[in-house]
């Protein structure tokens, strides 16, 4: 066994960086976590699960960020570490206001660029791309192109935004047809159609992630590649659960599935489908997946379509 002996690349996070948003109540907080070296660094802007903040991900962030992309991870109003209760009147509105989070993020993007010494100028704003987990996925997929239904099925505003190339969406919420009593109740903007989905997207879903929020099991999660046009890519993870091995972070309650193995793959496939559709012609998805189509024990399956 070889051990490596390159030299680990230099991250840096700045939080909170703070942009004004007049109209929700609070100011929108923003850790930037960005590589220390490297010009033209491609935007990922995350989007976390419910009750989650700006600290959460970091084996994703501080990951993309060694890989050379600057990470933008906003605080959502549904965030615990604001305490926002539920009767709150902002709440039925909680989810457009994380729609309008990450694009008030790309509005702002001189400003976070500012925050950390020595990043201004070496942002590529022509290459982004949108990431989220469970509720956030489906919070990023809107900017894919996703619109969500209303009471009697016809789609919503098309909150899509231009300046988005391409997104990962983990553990993406499914169809509104199998929810829950609670879920209809509770959660009506859990209903998205991804028929409008066109940008390019990795998915990824765990065959054990079986939600309370619908009846019908793990293949749920795979609502977004099935049902959308255009370049889709699935990961489907064998025998991972919502936390698709520990995502969110090391040793923390929602992760009942922890394995490192799962993580780093997800980290491996995730960066190399970002280079592949940010950076046309970059070798490095043809070998990760190859990779994965080699290995005599692989923790999970790709489907692609186009």
């Amino acid at each position: 066994m070889s051990i490596s002996t390159s030299p680990v690349p230099t991250v840096i996070t700045a939080k909170p960086v703070v942009l004004p948003a007049p109209g929700r109540g609070e100011d929108l907080q923003v850790a930037v976590t960005a590589p220390a070296s490297g010009s033209g660094l491609p935007v990922i802007v995350f989007s976390h699960g419910f009750s989650w903040s700006m600290d959460g991900y970091a084996p994703l962030a501080d990951h993309w960020a060694a890989q050379g992309f600057v990470v933008l991870r906003p605080t959502h109003l549904d965030s615990r570490t604001l305490g926002i209760p539920a009767d709150d009147p902002r709440t039925p509105r909680i989810w457009r206001f994380r729609v309008e989070d990450l694009k008030r993020i790309l509005d702002g993007l001189d400003v976070l660029e500012a925050a950390v010494p020595g990043l201004a100028g070496r942002v590529d704003r022509d290459r982004i791309a949108v990431a989220g987990h469970s509720w956030g996925a489906q919070t990023a997929s809107t900017l894919l192109g996703a619109r969500v239904l209303d009471a009697d099925g016809v789609p919503g505003e098309d909150l899509s935004d231009p300046r988005v190339t391409a997104g990962v969406l983990l553990a993406l919420t499914g169809l509104g047809d199998s929810l829950t009593p609670f879920a209809e109740e509770h959660l009506p903007f859990m209903r998205p159609d991804f028929s409008t989905m066109t940008a390019p997207a990795l998915i990824v879903a765990g065959d054990h992630d079986d939600s309370a929020l619908s009846t019908r099991g793990p293949d749920w999660f795979t609502d977004g590649y099935t049902h959308s046009p255009g370049d889709k890519r699935l990961l489907t993870l064998f025998g991972a659960e919502h936390s698709l091995g520990g995502i969110p972070g090391e040793r923390v309650a929602e992760t009942t599935d922890e394995s490192p193995a799962r993580v780093a793959l997800i980290q491996r496939l995730s960066t190399a489908f970002l280079r592949d559709t940010l950076h046309p012609g970059d070798p490095a998805w043809k070998a990760e997946a190859a990779a994965l189509e080699a290995d005599p024990e692989p923790l999970g399956r790709l489907y692609v379509k186009s």
